[in-house]
């Protein structure tokens, strides 16, 4: 039987976090929700509201947080291009002031704590699939360099605090996920297709569509974050967290046309700056540490991120 344990998450109301807190409440938990609701919404976790183990606060992590916890997950940071490039200054203070913010909480109250870092640490990347041991090729002063960079620096704050305060830390990388509770205009890729194609509209691609990308449910990746944290404490990460499944994003489109029966057209559009033609992780080390391994096939989980954003639609619509 697992011990009830006092869980922060940090941006639980949004996309991954409201799945964790969701999660954790469910293995028994009890679960402080932080978000400032820049990306998350009320929302994802109106179901949870009423659970006497779950309390909700309003905060921005750049400021400091004072609270007793066992844990820390920290997912506090906007993760799509439209919505980090919209404030990039605050896109970086998130990922650096943040991390500095609950870095001190975790050293204060000695809790172990985890961090949502990402496969964006890689930028485009020079070797396929990407191993935790790529050190990345990154623009440092691009549009996306408020996400990438903020990651990275991230990233050294946590393996610098466990160097010199002894915390006890745990970094994965998360590649592309997708699932219901999605920002329906967070500009990703699967939830534009979904979208676009539920309402009729020509689905966009970007360059070719040849380009790859390797997407895992978002149920998948909430049980690797669980195993992450419950492992032994030597094992720090990074560790790759996605699913080694590849698609074009031409695939891709053709699959969400076909699942929705939709009878749009695919229009094809200038490739963004800096955007990685490859993106697939290696995911051996979370195999052989953790004993995970994706469980969803692409399909299937588009099929529950469709009903979801059919019934957000429709939402909308009235």
């Amino acid at each position: 039987m697992k011990t009830e344990k006092k869980i922060l998450v940090t941006g639980g109301a949004g996309f991954l976090g409201s799945h964790l807190c969701e999660r954790l409440l469910k293995d028994g938990h009890d679960v402080l929700c932080a978000d400032n609701f820049f990306t998350g919404t009320k929302r994802n976790i109106l179901h949870l509201m009423k659970n006497p183990y779950f309390e909700m606060m309003r905060h921005d992590i750049t400021f400091p947080l004072y609270v007793e916890v066992d844990e820390i997950y920290n997912l506090a940071c906007p993760a799509s291009p439209i919505h980090y490039q919209f404030d990039p200054v605050q896109t970086t203070k998130t990922s650096v002031h943040g991390a500095i913010n609950m870095l001190g909480l975790a050293k204060r109250i000695k809790a172990k704590i985890f961090q949502a870092s990402t496969s964006e640490v890689y930028g485009d990347p020079q070797i396929h699939p990407q191993t935790e041991a790529y050190w990345g090729h990154v623009n440092p002063i691009g549009l996306r360099s408020c996400y990438d960079e903020g990651k990275r620096c991230a990233e050294t704050l946590f393996f610098d605090y466990r160097r010199q305060h002894g915390l006890n830390i745990k970094v994965a990388r998360i590649f592309n996920t997708y699932g219901p509770n999605m920002h329906p205009e967070d500009g990703r890729v699967v939830s534009n297709f979904i979208i676009q194609a539920l309402k009729g509209e020509p689905i966009t691609v970007y360059g070719d569509g040849s380009q790859t990308r390797s997407f895992c449910y978002v149920d998948d990746l909430i049980e690797a974050f669980v195993r992450f944290m419950d492992s032994p404490d030597a094992f720090t990460g990074p560790v790759n967290l996605g699913n080694p499944g590849e698609f074009s994003i031409l695939e891709l489109a053709e699959k969400v046309i076909r699942l929705t029966d939709s009878r749009s057209k695919i229009v094809f559009e200038p490739l963004p700056a800096d955007d990685p033609r490859q993106r697939q992780p290696d995911i051996r080390l979370a195999k052989e540490t953790l004993g995970w391994d994706p469980q969803i096939p692409l399909e299937e989980g588009l099929k529950h991120t469709i009903a979801y954003f059919k019934e957000l639609v429709g939402v909308f619509a009235s």
